[in-house]
């Protein structure tokens, strides 16, 4: 079945209130709820002295509703005690300044006295509920690297010099890599290593890179500390933790994924922003293919959030349509946060599945509803997504991509965004994948941007072009190794041969440049240009205006078996993108109006095709055959869906 419930924090709650929620859990369809996330103060109030009591009823309660329990290591907020007596657990920013207790995550990601606290308090918990009939799943944690990214304090400088010792192995490796022959910058011993921290101009880029690499790793080992206590303790048990939408820049989530059993996303798309869903779109394939399985949505809003400068609610339908399009691209898992909105606290204005007003409400019944609904498809968890198009993504990339002292300021998701958006729009699946990942099942394989391309990457995308795949590879792609170093020989030299071109120049847009095509249409390039050299292949378009002119704007190129293709400019992608997918043989999933989205889940026996209208208006769609609707009536095949605004459907074909 396809999970469903929301963030349970029973400690802001008296007795009497903790029963009133079982019944109106059963009520509303919940059948799992992370509990305890922030419960670290209520069962540990002094050290060394625990109070489960409470929480044993909570848990008693909801195994006899039936209700699994994702329980939580309630790690995210260390309780007050812990920096009154160590203060230095607190976490330092790159300028000295050393933030307070008052919120949450106030920790250092490296500290020894944080992550042996966290440790004694797991192996507490994990004993004491090991073969708990609600027992369902651990949730580690909570957002980590939500408000802590990275620490810059003494303790985070001796981690990282164990850290880069253990990378390099010696200091004269690490120079070279470095390359502090800049700015006199060579180090002599590791403990003259420091953290980036606010310098006077431009810091070391291959230090930066490296500090993410560091700060990455320091909040993925606070991770496995509680991890490795959970596999010791309830072996059996899966494991997760919640990453957190498409604003975690500080977690590769590739060197994160193979150490969960499922992996876990939050999602708030902005209900004013009209195009909110793409983006969401981008997270949802991106973390479905960390791990090629379903996947869950642990968090989203039942209605507003409390965090940014407007918070709009849901319209109704918006709660429903983002929860099925998530099912859609691969959850097997629908969760709130939270259950019951809180009368105070920092986010008791953040909806909630039972609102202030209670239960005689539009979101409590908006959500009970489709608790109902997702009863009546149990059938669908488990069923995979397949698709014929990759998106290459690359943690190291995007933040080397992002470092100062570049041609041009670039956005790594923006830029990613663009090339997504017009296959989201076309209907076309796409995974997100990792540059090294097997390619050889996908037609055609997308690189917005590669800024960062180590050398086997290069070889990857070289092999599958080679073999008959087709490439499409934009600006700025394939310039430093993984030290932040330039490639020498022209750019973009370890995919020179297979674009079969040299990049000479880069020339920065403030504003558009005209583009021809080689049929004699026009378009205008913006963000960016190139002085291109072509060496084999074809210009498509050329620059038609400014001191380009002429030249080669975007290429094609046959090599091996396959096709590779180069933007050196932003064109208006969805054209490109058109006939590139053409040549490639990849289609829509289906004809649709605009606006709409169809995706297919598949399963061992049945495929089952989902279409969410994004729209304001009604539509009808087109089937190309005749199938039930298993939200209206799945006894009658139809060969037409009408589909409100906000509207679903899930045909079984």
């Amino acid at each position: 079945m396809i999970r469903y419930g929301a963030d349970y924090n029973p400690e802001h709650w008296p007795a009497d209130v903790r029963r009133e929620d079982l019944e109106l859990m059963a009520e509303a369809g919940v059948t799992m709820v992370t509990a305890g996330i922030y419960s670290w103060a209520a069962v540990e109030p002094r050290p060394g002295e625990y109070d489960f009591g409470w929480f044993d009823d909570v848990l008693a309660g909801l195994a006899g509703a039936g209700i699994g329990g994702c329980l939580a290591t309630m790690t995210a907020s260390p309780p007050p005690w812990l920096s009154r007596l160590h203060p230095e657990i607190l976490p330092v920013r790159a300028d000295g300044v050393r933030l307070s207790p008052g919120a949450r995550q106030q920790f250092c990601p490296s500290s020894p006295v944080y992550r042996s606290h966290a440790s004694r308090l797991v192996t507490e918990l994990a004993t004491r509920y090991a073969g708990h009939p609600a027992l369902a799943m651990w949730h580690v944690g909570n957002e980590f690297g939500c408000h802590i990214r990275a620490c810059y304090c003494d303790e985070s400088a001796t981690d990282f010099r164990r850290w880069l010792e253990e990378r390099y192995g010696t200091i004269e490796a690490l120079n070279d890599a470095w390359t502090t022959t800049f700015w006199s910058q060579r180090y002599s011993s590791w403990d003259e290593i420091l953290p980036p921290r606010v310098a006077p101009t431009f810091p070391n880029p291959a230090q930066q890179l490296d500090f993410h690499r560091f700060s990455s790793d320091a909040l993925l080992e606070c991770f496995r500390t509680e991890q490795r206590v959970l596999r010791r303790v309830t072996p059996d048990v899966p494991i997760t933790t919640n990453f957190v939408g498409l604003v975690q820049k500080a977690l590769d989530w590739h060197t994160w994924t193979p150490h969960e059993d499922v992996v876990s996303l939050d999602s708030y798309p902005d209900p004013y922003d009209p195009r909110a869903h793409v983006e969401a779109a981008f997270a949802y394939d991106l973390v479905r293919s960390t791990k090629d399985q379903p996947w869950l949505l642990l968090e989203q809003a039942p209605s507003a959030v409390n965090w940014r400068s407007r918070n709009s609610p849901k319209p109704p339908g918006a709660m429903r349509l983002g929860s099925w399009q998530a099912i859609a691209q691969g959850a097997d898992a629908v969760l709130f946060f939270q259950w019951r909105q809180t009368s105070g606290g920092a986010e008791k204005f953040h909806s909630a599945m039972v609102p202030h007003g209670g239960r005689d409400t539009r979101t409590f019944r908006e959500t009970s509803a489709l608790g109902r609904e997702l009863a009546r498809v149990p059938e669908l968890a488990g069923t995979r997504v397949r698709a014929d198009v990759a998106l290459l993504h690359d943690w190291p990339s995007w933040w080397g991509l992002e470092l100062d002292s570049h041609p041009a300021s670039l956005e790594q998701l923006e830029t990613h965004l663009a090339h997504y958006a017009p296959l989201f729009d076309a209907n076309i699946t796409c995974d997100v994948v990792h540059p090294s990942r097997d390619l050889s099942r996908y037609k055609l394989v997308v690189v917005p941007n590669l800024y960062l391309l180590e050398r086997p990457v290069a070889d990857n995308l070289r092999a599958y072009v080679a073999r008959g795949g087709h490439l499409l590879v934009s600006y700025f792609s394939g310039i430093v190794d993984g030290c932040d170093r330039a490639y020498l020989g022209g750019h973009p030299a370890p995919l020179r041969d297979v674009l079969g071109l040299r990049v000479d120049e880069f020339w920065p847009l403030d504003g558009t440049v005209a583009l021809e095509f080689s049929d004699g249409t026009t378009d205008s390039g913006t963000i960016w240009s190139e002085w291109i050299e072509l060496e084999g292949a074809a210009a498509v378009a050329t620059f038609a205006a400014g001191d380009l002119a002429g030249r080669p704007a975007i290429t094609r190129h046959a090599f091996g078996n396959g096709v590779a293709w180069y933007a050196g400019t932003r064109p208006e992608l969805g054209p490109v993108l058109s006939r590139v997918c053409a040549e490639a043989g990849v289609t829509p999933v289906i004809t649709a109006p605009a606006g709409v989205q169809a995706v297919v889940r598949h399963g061992e026996e049945s495929a089952y095709l989902f279409l969410l209208n994004h729209g304001t208006e009604p539509v009808t769609v087109d089937l190309p055959h005749a199938a039930p609707d298993l939200l209206t009536d799945p006894s009658r095949p139809v060969r037409e869906v009408r589909l409100a605004p906000r509207g679903v459907a899930v045909l079984k074909g």
